[in-house]
């Protein structure tokens, strides 16, 4: 029999974390722990509305389907022990190639909302995207990350003086960049937010009690702090009430939008929502800085292209005149990895980041940060690259279906 001695080298244990919080953590070892623990913590009408996509989530399966036929081809003589993860992102470092996307009502996910999320962010050195449509203002989201890279999303209205009004507000809180979304002339069709009677604030149906009444510590919180609105716009009026965004935003985005915008901001201007090279080129002559190819995580137009399998040809017809970023289907590092040796500059999610926020509040979204730059490393570290610019369209290629 082995003695005491012989034994005690292997029964080590690890001690148990005493707050709730980090035991949670502490058991997500990536996204998909993320969105398994995020899912039993709030009620079932938020949880589908920040899950799902639209029509018959066609969209959503194939963006993560296109990054599963993802292969690496590394170069195995050229190992790298330590990656560096750090890159530039509008001329200016970032600690790594991910930017957190413009998230609507994120106070659903978890009370301290979009606050958390731009605190995160800047403690991780990465750019946060505030929404439109965010329950958190514009002056309120820069106060919460004054060091961070603070963006705001815009939807242009029909309206415009509302629209420079949040320009004019953005400049004055010192946000780098603008983010205009073009793919939301309007909303994509989600079956199970018309099931669940979806809005905001919260409507106290039979079916959404049921789901509150199964999770009373978020019921708690959402009715101790401050009330559920959208904040970026004034108490009172019509643009912050629920269901009035697709009569009041502008339906006929153009290119001379772009221009329009540029000529009332100082700063880098983003064109998000891009599907075909065409579309890419065109915003890029009319002046933006940035392009982001993007069907909205599936939450727009079903059966969308899939921007992974875009990234190549418009690299191709826009790198050098404009940074190009990826969005939809972003779960990994490995997922980052894959983007950026296909060509992109950064790229950008969505629900990642709220899952770590459902699981953890702001230690949960920097959580999901930490895990994505770490994977990042990993990959990088295997395939033999030491730089992110060193990711080459030979490291990786689309196996086919």
């Amino acid at each position: 029999m082995p003695r005491w001695r012989d034994l005690e080298p292997f029964l080590k244990t690890r001690p148990l974390p005493l707050a709730a919080v980090e035991r949670r953590l502490a058991r997500c070892l990536c996204v998909d722990d993320f969105e398994r623990l995020a899912r039993r913590r709030v009620p079932p009408a938020v949880w589908d509305y920040v899950y799902g996509g639209s029509d018959g989530e066609i969209a959503m399966a194939r963006n993560r389907e296109a990054f599963g036929r993802v292969e690496f081809r590394p170069t195995l003589f050229d190992a790298v022990a330590e990656p560096d993860v750090s890159t530039t992102i509008l001329g200016r470092r970032a600690a790594a190639p991910i930017i957190l996307a413009p998230t609507g009502y994120t106070r659903l996910s978890e009370h301290s909302g979009e606050r958390a999320v731009a605190a995160a962010a800047a403690a991780a050195g990465v750019p946060y995207t505030l929404s439109t449509y965010a329950t958190t203002s514009i002056t309120d989201a820069a106060a919460a990350a004054p060091g961070g890279r603070n963006w705001f999303q815009v939807y242009l209205m029909k309206d415009r003086s509302v629209s420079e009004a949040h320009i004019a507000e953005a400049a004055t809180q010192g946000y780098e960049a603008l983010m205009l979304t073009v793919d939301t002339s309007i909303s994509g069709y989600k079956r199970m937010d018309k099931r669940n009677g979806f809005a905001i604030p919260p409507q106290l149906t039979a079916r959404t009690m049921a789901g509150m009444a199964r999770h009373p510590g978020w019921v708690a919180n959402i009715l101790s702090t401050e009330p559920l609105r959208f904040a970026t716009f004034p108490d009172g009026s019509e643009y912050a009430r629920w269901g009035m965004s697709n009569e009041l935003r502008e339906q006929a985005i153009r290119p001379a939008d772009i221009s329009w915008l540029k000529e009332r901001w100082t700063g880098p201007v983003i064109v998000k929502g891009l599907l075909s090279v065409a579309d890419a080129v065109a915003a890029v002559e009319a002046g933006a800085d940035a392009v982001v190819l993007s069907n909205h995580g599936g939450r727009q137009l079903d059966r969308a292209p899939v921007p992974l399998e875009l990234l190549g040809p418009v690299v191709d017809a826009v790198g050098g005149r404009a940074e190009v970023y990826l969005d939809s289907g972003i779960r990994s590092g490995g997922d980052v990895a894959a983007a950026l040796a296909f060509g992109a500059q950064a790229v950008m999610i969505g629900r990642a980041y709220l899952y770590g926020l459902m699981v953890g509040g702001q230690r949960g979204v920097a959580a999901v940060l930490g895990l994505l730059a770490d994977e990042l490393s990993r990959a990088m570290s295997l395939i033999g690259v030491g730089a992110v610019t060193d990711l080459r369209r030979d490291h990786v290629r689309l196996r086919e279906r």
